[in-house]
């Protein structure tokens, strides 16, 4: 080649390369753009800590959303890489570690967290930067000022939400003298406030509670007395392997000789670890449960995929984590970037359907609303196959009228 062809042809091959129209064979590999960075997610939750196993099933949910979006080419035409962290269930580790993801791993949006203590440091870290978050998990105040954002969604139900659906059937299906049993943080505390007030305007009698530290293993000092009180119903406020202990030492203490028990979030990860005779006939309340596939479509869809990829059926957090970064995904193609201003934008008070029916979001505070539904847990002998623990024996239908109004949460 002489000087000025070959002077010609690398001006060509630099201007191609500078703007991404050269490619040479194998450079677009998998359906992605060659010369575009992932599109990366941040992900920090409680890996170690007493909810691990809740952690481990938003894990698998968030991984198959990715899984499914890359297999189609990305997401406009970029990988997603989901950069998972353990914030050991700490909220000064969240932080620590949602700073690391934004500066060191240079990821573009955020999701996870696993208690509202957690959500609210990782929370603070994002909006420093003006970064999309999607917390998955249960919080009042995520959606509140001071502490919501432009840039702050919530794909999960709250304590508020979830107690005005699941205490309004309780009292009208268990009976109407209550005691509560509560963890002592943020989640349960909001339970037995929010059931509290159900109860109170339903006609109810509190017959008094007991609170007790995250990670009690020991609940004898509580249970005499609900013994000795014998009310309708014994509610546990609380999550994780403090469920497993107090419903199976209840059982123990011959509890529900006289009293039902009422979980307002019951998990199937704890079911499994507590075993069918203590958890016999206990209620709860549930976003998701794996079942619903055989009535709802989007279920058995994500239903079929999770059991193909990890061998069993998902639970209510893997839903979460799986329908949140799907909804990120979606945000960025519908606004065409991974500007976090620019997405957040698109998905409000979008209409969804990912993996139980219809959801939204509603505008003022980029709370997601959705159906909610009391399980029952079989009794020994009734459980079908390995993972069918729960009859579905009432359904609430997602209501804005369930939550707090938008003035009520300080949004405009």
């Amino acid at each position: 080649m002489k000087g000025a062809d070959r002077r010609a042809f690398l001006k060509v091959v630099t201007a191609a390369t500078a703007t991404g129209i050269w490619s040479w064979p194998g450079m677009r590999r998998w359906g992605y753009a060659a010369t575009a960075e992932a599109v990366k997610i941040g992900f920090p939750i409680p890996l170690t800590g007493p909810y691990g196993s809740e952690a481990k099933d938003q894990e698998a949910g968030a991984t198959l959303a990715v899984e499914e979006i890359n297999a189609k080419g990305g997401v406009l035409s970029r990988k997603v890489e989901l950069v998972v962290r353990d914030d050991q269930l700490k909220p000064g580790e969240g932080a620590k570690r949602a700073k690391e993801l934004i500066e060191n791993e240079k990821v573009h949006f955020m999701a996870g967290a696993l208690s509202a203590a957690v959500q609210m440091a990782v929370n603070e870290q994002t909006k420093q930067v003006q970064m999309l978050y999607m917390s998955i998990s249960q919080s009042n105040e995520i959606t509140a000022k001071p502490d919501s954002s432009p840039w702050t969604f919530h794909e999960a139900l709250n304590p508020f939400m979830t107690t005005q659906a699941v205490g309004a059937w309780a009292i009208q299906n268990l009976g109407k003298r209550w005691y509560f049993i509560t963890a002592d943080y943020a989640f349960g505390n909001q339970l037995q406030d929010g059931l509290r007030r159900v109860l109170k305007a339903k006609g109810g009698v509190d017959l008094g509670s007991a609170s007790h530290p995250l990670g009690t293993t020991d609940y004898s000092a509580f249970l005499p007395k609900v013994r000795d009180l014998k009310p309708d119903v014994l509610v546990f406020n609380n999550f994780g392997k403090d469920q497993v202990n107090s419903v199976k030492q209840a059982h123990s203490f011959g509890i529900k000789e006289h009293t039902k028990i009422l979980c307002p979030v019951i998990l199937l990860t704890a079911r499994r670890e507590g075993g069918a005779e203590a958890f016999s006939e206990v209620y709860g309340g549930t976003s998701f449960y794996w079942e619903l596939a055989e009535t709802v479509p989007s279920a058995k869809r994500f239903v079929d995929a999770f059991q193909r990829r990890w061998g069993r059926p998902p639970s209510d957090y893997a839903g979460y984590a799986y329908s949140g970064i799907r909804e990120i995904l979606a945000g960025v193609e519908l606004a065409k970037t991974t500007d976090s201003d620019k997405v957040s934008r698109a998905l409000e008070g979008r209409t969804y359907e990912n993996y139980k029916g219809k959801q939204w979001w509603r505008k003022c505070d980029r709370q997601s609303f959705q159906d909610i539904w009391v399980v029952k847990s079989r009794e020994p002998g009734k459980v079908k196959g390995e993972w069918g623990f729960f009859d579905v024996v009432g359904r609430v239908e997602g209501s804005e009228s369930l939550e707090r109004s938008c003035k009520d949460l300080g949004q405009a």
